[in-house]
């Protein structure tokens, strides 16, 4: 097994834990998990800092259910990984359900000897 092969499993596992604690609405998890700069994309286009995501899972904005995310791929190239995969599940926002189904990329760099969530972006599967 390579370094690559090592990181991409913690990789791997974080991404785990990121949609898990958003399944519970753990803020506290998310927020040791994201970057400070942060850049979280949503399929309508709409974008959150770490604080503002954080803000509205708190407030109840986002009520995640039990969310899928298989991964396609995780491409390691130094201090940065890129997670290839889709997202499935239930999530109501602001009152409204919806049901995600688009490929994503989650953004991965190591900070300070940790890594980081730097961005996600989903694209809507047609239909």
């Amino acid at each position: 097994m390579t370094a690559a092969d090592d990181v991409a499993k913690q990789i791997s596992a974080l991404e785990d834990r990121r949609y898990q604690a958003m399944t519970d609405g753990d803020v506290d998890a998310l927020a040791e998990l994201f970057s400070p700069d942060l850049v979280y994309s949503h399929s309508d286009a709409s974008t959150d800092s770490k604080q503002s995501y954080l803000d509205k899972l708190a407030t109840g904005h986002f009520d995640y259910g039990v969310m899928d995310h298989p991964e396609s791929s995780i491409v390691v190239r130094g201090d940065c990984a890129l997670v290839f995969g889709d997202m499935r599940g239930e999530v109501v926002i602001a009152g409204s359900t919806r049901v995600p189904n688009s490929k994503c990329l989650s953004v991965w760099g190591r900070e300070n000897g940790n890594w980081a969530l730097l961005a996600f972006q989903p694209t809507k599967y047609p239909g």
